[in-house]
């Protein structure tokens, strides 16, 4: 390819990368180790009317960025996480439907050595079908077997290759022999842009209520330093207000000065005979409208006869 080629090509990348950023909000930053052409086809198919990837080289991507960040400050925020094996996912759909599309595709495969395993691996216990001269594989990896109708037995279940660990060669031989594809492969997200913030895809996982528990208590947390600190703040101004109310009226209880709120509690204080005796009217005022409907239900049936006279009139 020419370098004229190449520059067009650049070019037409950072035309479609400032295009996609323009009209997409939010952004799914995915690493794509170990997923193949056959599977990103997939990946595209299963995602188109959703969301677009784009794919392209991390040095190209950060100097398109580059270009970007003078008008478009917010998009510096993208350029820590455009390492490694990466690629954008564009949406303007629902994070998590998309998220959980993105994550769907997995492909099966077999353990390869050198490498990195993303989850633990177990070798169960069971007839393998081979021949015993093969034991001696087995015991070099520390796999306990007996002889079982001329085949080898593994004895009990074995921790072959633990998360986070190389996949060594020999393990990865045992692993195919035995036909075990103990991976499976496709896109990771490692980060989400979303309106000019980013965060981790876990923040997807947090409920409703779990955001508005958290938000309620940093509430109650500020409320009660303003208190402390007497700093009115827009949490503490109605406690300040509710206390100032309540002195208020111990002022006015322990004093001659009243004021309307004031009255009626001076009022029962002076005279707490005047309180019992309200309350047990309260009762049989609630008593009397409770029983009123039950009176009125005898004319509701008049009326309907009333209603059949007065098609004639």
């Amino acid at each position: 390819m020419s370098k004229g080629d190449v520059r067009a090509k650049k070019s037409e990348y950072f035309v479609k990368l400032k295009a996609l950023l323009e009209e997409f909000p939010s952004i799914f930053i995915v690493n794509v180790d170990n997923v193949g052409s056959n599977q990103m086809h997939q990946i595209r198919h299963i995602l188109r009317g959703k969301a677009v990837v784009l794919m392209g080289k991390n040095t190209m991507v950060r100097r398109a960025l580059k270009g970007l960040i003078s008008d478009n400050p917010q998009y510096e925020r993208l350029l820590p996480h455009v390492k490694g094996n990466i690629g954008f996912v564009f949406t303007n759909g629902d994070l998590k439907e998309t998220r959980d599309v993105i994550l769907s595709n997995r492909v099966k495969a077999p353990a390869k050595a050198g490498a990195v395993a993303p989850i633990d691996v177990f070798v169960p216990a069971g007839n393998t079908g081979m021949e015993p001269g093969k034991t001696s594989f087995f015991q070099a990896l520390g796999v306990p077997t007996k002889i079982a109708r001329g085949t080898i037995e593994i004895i009990n279940q074995v921790h072959l290759v633990k998360l986070g660990t190389k996949v060594g060669a020999s393990e990865a031989t045992l692993l195919n022999m035995l036909n075990i594809s103990p991976f499976t492969y496709g896109m990771t997200i490692t980060q989400i842009y979303d309106n000019g913030n980013t965060f981790s895809p876990n923040i997807l996982d947090i409920e409703e209520s779990a955001l508005l528990s958290h938000l309620m208590e940093g509430i109650r947390r500020i409320a009660a330093l303003s208190l402390q600190i007497n700093y009115p703040t827009l949490a503490s101004v109605p406690h300040s207000l509710i206390n100032g109310f309540k002195n208020l009226l111990a002022i006015s209880v322990s004093t001659d000065y009243t004021f309307p709120a004031s009255e009626k509690i001076k009022a029962y204080l002076e005279d707490p005979s005047a309180f019992a005796a309200a309350v047990p009217a309260a009762a049989a005022a609630t008593e009397t409208s409770q029983a009123a409907p039950a009176k009125e239900e005898e004319p509701e049936e008049e009326s309907d006869d009333d209603m059949g006279l007065d098609l004639f009139g």
